[in-house]
């Protein structure tokens, strides 16, 4: 069996491997909403209600991901349901690819400036990582256009405008606390080119 085979359609459509990688995520994005529950408990106390959809930002892209599965395994016969699916396709997309290389260059950016490596920032790394590459990996299999792709953009440039216009941006490593600014247009940047490399893959996808 050649390595090709497990970049091809046959196996990664497979029903097998979608319900495993279902639950693997689904695993992922429970377990990521657990590791953000100190800063959901205080931003609950300290910020209005409305800005708690705004702070978990890689468990809601695994969430988004997870659920983007769905749509392959079972593929509705209502157009609007079809609608709502293809946003979540691309929101999966385009924040799979941001945070997952988000929380890698933060992770390194903390251990440059000092902060001790622990067990859990390798773990963090390998699942971020993986957050990126299966968002490339399926968008061939999505059925999103450009409409959807454009919600996807614009939610996830409102989600940079809350984290830093409130400060309830993912909790970074406290070498980095001097850093926020930085960390802010480090952010802002990574979005633009995350909805950049979206377009260029679902651009690619559609020729093939």
């Amino acid at each position: 069996m050649s390595l090709s085979f497990f970049w091809s359609k046959e196996f990664l459509t497979n029903r097998y491997f979608l319900w495993l990688l279902f639950w693997c995520n689904a695993f992922g994005t429970v377990y990521g909403y657990i590791w953000y529950g100190d800063q959901l408990v205080d931003t609950l106390e300290k910020q209005p209600l409305w800005q708690i959809v705004f702070v978990p930002d890689s468990p809601t892209a695994s969430l988004f991901f997870t659920l983007s599965l769905l749509w392959i395994l079972y593929k509705p016969k209502s157009q609007w349901v079809n609608r709502i699916g293809h946003v979540i396709q691309a929101l999966a997309v385009v924040t799979s690819v941001k945070y997952g290389v988000w929380a890698i260059s933060i992770i390194f950016a903390g251990w440059s400036q000092g902060n001790a490596a622990a067990w859990q920032d390798w773990m963090l790394i390998a699942s971020h990582g993986a957050m990126a590459i299966e968002a490339l990996l399926y968008v061939r299999f999505f059925g999103f256009r450009w409409v959807a792709l454009l919600i996807a953009a614009l939610w996830t440039l409102l989600n940079d405008v809350m984290d830093y216009t409130y400060d309830i941006y993912p909790w970074l490593p406290y070498t980095l606390w001097d850093h926020v600014d930085l960390v802010r247009n480090f952010t802002v940047v990574l979005t633009l080119l995350s909805i950049l490399v979206s377009w260029l893959a679902l651009r690619q996808a559609k020729r093939s």
